[in-house]
C-alpha cells in the first residue's frame, strides 16, 4: 500500500528533531535589551548636547525639528546602525493593508566616480514610496502615485536582522501628495494629541495645575497558532485563505481543558525561547507566554508602553513570529480562526491613561467611591463607549474576526462595559444618591493553613464582555488577532477626548454659574453617568436574555462585518473626527472603501480557494472511493459473499454518489454566487452580496465535503486532517 503525503509527513513530523533553545540568563535579558533599538540612552551618548535636547523637545513636546538637529540624528543613527552591520536602511510603515511595508536603501552614494556613505537629515525625515500601489480608498490614483513617508521620532528606529545582514528600520507616517493620511499611524497619533489636550485640561480642571502631558498606555495580548510546515504546504486554504475552509471536527479538540496552561511542548519553547530573544533585542518587552485553550494554540503578551509605541511593536512581534517559526518548522498562524470548532485567537488589547506625575488615571485605589480623578475618567470611558459604540465595533470588523466573535472564546457584538460589582455599585450609588456597602476587595483565606491569604481584586473578570474594566485599566477583547490596533487604538483616543472635552465644557459651565468646584465636578460625573450607564453590563454576554435586553436598551447590535462598516460613514463619525482633527470626511469615506474592497476580496480568495480544492482535490478522492467501494461490491458478487455485506457496500455507493453530487451542485452554486457578487461595481454594494452569494454559500458546501471526510478511506483523503495538525506538532 502506498503512502499518501499526509502520512509521509507524519513521519518526518514525528522523526524531526528538536531546535535547541538557547534559555537566557537574567544578567543576559538586561544586557540583550533593546540591543538593536536606538534608544534615548544611545542618542543621548552619541548625540551633541543641544541636538539631544532638541531631539527631546520634538519627542516630548511636539517642537519641530531643525535641519541641523535631523542631519545630527542621522549621522549618529548611521554610524550607529553600520557599526551593527547595517549596509541599507528603510522607513517602515503602516499602509491601510493591515501589515508594514518597507523599501530599502543602501547608504551607499557615488561622488565624482568614487563611492562613499551618506545618510543626512533629509534622508531620515523624508522618503518617497509609490503610494499608488497601496489601498487608498479613491485617494490616490494610478497617474497619481507620489506619496511621502515622514520619520515618527517617537518611536524609535531599530535594526532587522537576517542571514545576510541586517537593515536600519525607521519608524515613519505615510501620507499622499494631497497631506491624507494613507496609513494606520498618522491618524493613532492625531487621537492621541486630540486626547493629550482634553486630558490635560481635565487634569487642571480637576485641580491638578502642574499636569503638563496625559498620554494613553497600551498592551496587546496576542494569540496565534502554530501548525508543523509539513501540513501547512499541502493546505492550499491555509496557506491563500489563512484559515482551513473545509475539515471534519477534531476527535480530540478542547473538550478536556487540557491544554490550556498546560506544560509547554520543547519543539514550542524552543520557539518561545528564540522569539523572547528576538523581540527582547528589539526593545518589545514580552512578558508572558502559555499555552492558549485549543490545541496548538498560544499567547504571548508583553508589559504596557506608550500607545503609539506598543502599537508599532505589536506590528513587529507579527512579523517576528512568523520568522521565528519558519526557521523552528513552524507556520505561526494569525488568522482569527484557522480551525473550526475551537476557540479563534483574539488580540486583548488593555488601554489607560497615564502621566508622570499622577500615574495611571484609572487606578481606583482602595476606595475608588472617593477617587473623584478616577471617576471622572472612568465616567468619560463609559461615556465614549455608550455614544460611539458603532465606530468601537467598526475598528474591529473584518472577515476573520466575523468568525469568532460570538462564540465561547470571544464576546458578542454588542458593545457593553463591564465594571465589576464593586465599581457597578459605585456607579449606581453615584446615579441614584443611595449609600454604598463596601463590601468587596480585601484578603481571601483559602482555608488552609500553609497557603498565604491572597489581595481579592474589586473586580472579577468576565470574558464575555467585549470592554472589560479589570483593575486599572480597559481590556478591549474584540479585536482580531490578525488586525492592526492602531485603528483600534485611533477610535478609542478620539471617542474618550470627545468624551472629556464634553465634560470638562460641562463642568466649567457649572463652575461659571455658581457652583462650588468639588460639587460641579461630582455633579459632572453623577450627569455623565446616568445618561450612559446602559452601556454597563456584568452579566452573560452570550445569553439569549442579553440579546433582547440590550435591544431594550437601545444598544446596537451590528453582528457581522456588513452591518458595521457603515459606521465610518455615519454622519456621527464625520463629526466626531472632523471635530479634533484625526480624520477628514475625504479620509474616513477612504477608509471605508478599503475595508469594503478588503472584506470582499478576502471572500473572492475564500470562494476561488474553496473551488479550487472541491474540484481538484476532494471530487477526486470521492470519486476514487467510489471506484474502490464499486470494485469491491464486484469482487464480492464474484465470490459469493454474503447479502448483508453487499447490502452495506451498495448502501455506502449510494451514500458517496449522492454526497459526490451535493458537493458539486453546492460548488456550482457558490461560483455562480461569486460572479454575481464581482459583477457589482462598488464594493459598499457588494458587502451584503458577498455574504449571502460567497460566505453562506462556502459554508453548505463546507458541510458536504467535512461528511465525505469521515466516509472516505483514510489514504485516500488529499489533505491533512483536523485531528493530525491540531494535535502533531
Amino acid at each position: 500500500m502506498t503512502r499518501s503525503h499526509r502520512q509521509a509527513s507524519i513521519r518526518l513530523i514525528s522523526d524531526r528533531p528538536i531546535t535547541p533553545s538557547n534559555t537566557s540568563k537574567n544578567w543576559e535579558l538586561v544586557q540583550e535589551f533593546a540591543k538593536d533599538v536606538f534608544t534615548d540612552s544611545v542618542m543621548k551618548r552619541l548625540l551633541p548636547s543641544e541636538a539631544y535636547s532638541d531631539l527631546r523637545r520634538t519627542i516630548d513636546e511636539g517642537v519641530a525639528l531643525n535641519e541641523n538637529t535631523a542631519d545630527s540624528v542621522a549621522n549618529a543613527m548611521r554610524s550607529w546602525a553600520q557599526e551593527r552591520g547595517a549596509t541599507h536602511y528603510t522607513h517602515w510603515f503602516q499602509p491601510m493593508t493591515g501589515c508594514t511595508a518597507e523599501k530599502h536603501d543602501s547608504f551607499l552614494e557615488v561622488s565624482d566616480g568614487q563611492a562613499i556613505i551618506q545618510f543626512d537629515g533629509s534622508q531620515l525625515v523624508q522618503g518617497e514610496p509609490d503610494a499608488s500601489s497601496f489601498p487608498s480608498g479613491g485617494i490616490r490614483q494610478t497617474f497619481e502615485a507620489r506619496g511621502y513617508t515622514a520619520w515618527d521620532p517617537s518611536s524609535p528606529a531599530f535594526l532587522r536582522r537576517d542571514t545576510s545582514g541586517c537593515t536600519l528600520c525607521i519608524p515613519t507616517a505615510f501620507c499622499s501628495y494631497t497631506g491624507e493620511a494613507l496609513d494606520e499611524k498618522t491618524p493613532l497619533m492625531r487621537a492621541g494629541e486630540a486626547l493629550q489636550r482634553h486630558a490635560v485640561s481635565a487634569a487642571h480642571l480637576l485641580g491638578y495645575d502642574s499636569v503638563k502631558r496625559i498620554s494613553t498606555t497600551v498592551g496587546c495580548e496576542q494569540e496565534y497558532f502554530l501548525l508543523d510546515k509539513q501540513f501547512y504546504v499541502q493546505r492550499p486554504d491555509l496557506a491563500n485563505a489563512g484559515r482551513t475552509l473545509f475539515g471534519a471536527p477534531p476527535l480530540k479538540g478542547q473538550e478536556l481543558d487540557d491544554h490550556y496552561f498546560g506544560a509547554i511542548r520543547k519543539r514550542v519553547m524552543g520557539f518561545m525561547e528564540e522569539l523572547d530573544r528576538e523581540l527582547w533585542r528589539l526593545g518589545v518587552p514580552s512578558k508572558t507566554r502559555h499555552n492558549e485553550v485549543a490545541p496548538s494554540q498560544f499567547e504571548l503578551a508583553p508589559i504596557f508602553e506608550s500607545c503609539n509605541v506598543a502599537v508599532d511593536h505589536n506590528m513587529l512581534t507579527m512579523e517576528v513570529m512568523r520568522n521565528v517559526a519558519d526557521r523552528h518548522g513552524f507556520a505561526c498562524l494569525l488568522h482569527e480562526k484557522p480551525y473550526a470548532g475551537v476557540n479563534g485567537s483574539g488580540k486583548h488589547v488593555n488601554w489607560s491613561m497615564s502621566c508622570k506625575l499622577r500615574g495611571n488615571l484609572l487606578n481606583p485605589g482602595s476606595t475608588p467611591q472617593d477617587n473623584i480623578s478616577f471617576l471622572y475618567h472612568l465616567a468619560a470611558v463609559v461615556a465614549a463607549v455608550d455614544t460611539h459604540a458603532p465606530l468601537l465595533r467598526a475598528s474591529i470588523a473584518h472577515s476573520g474576526n466575523d468568525h469568532r466573535l460570538g462564540a465561547n472564546e470571544a464576546p458578542p457584538a454588542i458593545i457593553s462595559a463591564y465594571l465589576g460589582d464593586q465599581l457597578t455599585a459605585v456607579v449606581e450609588a453615584i446615579v441614584t444618591g443611595n449609600s454604598l456597602n463596601e463590601n468587596d476587595g480585601g484578603l481571601m483565606h483559602l482555608g488552609v493553613e500553609a497557603l498565604p491569604p491572597l489581595t481579592k481584586d474589586p473586580t472579577d473578570r468576565n470574558r464575555t464582555s467585549p470592554f472589560a474594566f479589570t483593575g486599572n485599566k480597559f481590556e478591549f477583547r474584540a479585536a482580531g488577532s490578525s488586525q492592526s490596533v492602531a485603528v483600534v487604538n485611533t477610535v478609542l483616543c478620539t471617542v474618550v477626548a470627545n468624551a472629556l472635552n464634553e465634560m470638562n465644557e460641562t463642568l466649567q459651565a457649572k463652575v461659571a454659574g455658581g457652583l462650588e468646584r468639588n460639587e460641579a465636578i461630582f455633579e459632572t460625573i453623577r450627569e455623565t453617568l446616568y445618561a450612559h450607564q446602559k452601556v454597563i453590563f456584568k452579566g452573560d454576554g452570550y445569553s439569549d436574555d442579553w440579546l433582547k435586553e440590550a435591544e431594550a436598551r437601545g444598544l446596537p447590535n451590528l453582528r457581522g462585518t456588513p452591518d458595521a462598516l457603515p459606521a465610518w460613514i455615519s454622519d456621527e463619525a464625520f463629526a466626531v473626527f472632523a471635530k479634533y482633527k484625526v480624520l477628514s470626511r475625504r479620509e474616513l469615506q477612504a477608509r471605508h472603501e478599503v475595508a469594503c474592497e478588503k472584506y470582499n476580496t478576502h471572500l473572492t480568495i475564500e470562494g476561488r480557494c474553496s473551488s479550487h480544492m472541491v474540484r481538484t482535490l476532494y471530487l477526486p478522492a470521492i470519486l476514487a472511493f467510489q471506484r474502490r467501494v464499486g470494485d469491491t461490491i464486484m469482487s464480492s458478487k464474484a465470490a459469493g459473499l454474503d447479502v448483508t455485506a453487499l447490502r452495506a457496500q451498495s448502501q455506502l455507493l449510494e451514500r458517496l454518489a449522492a454526497l459526490y453530487n451535493r458537493i458539486n451542485n453546492d460548488c456550482e452554486a457558490m461560483e455562480a454566487g461569486m460572479v454575481k457578487a464581482e459583477s457589482i461595481e462598488h464594493a459598499a454594494d457588494a458587502l451584503v452580496v458577498f455574504k449571502a452569494e460567497v460566505l453562506d454559500r462556502q459554508a453548505t458546501l463546507r458541510e458536504g465535503v467535512d461528511e465525505a471526510e469521515l466516509l472516505v478511506e483514510d489514504r485516500l483523503w488529499p489533505l491533512p486532517k483536523y485531528h493530525e495538525m491540531l494535535v502533531i506538532y
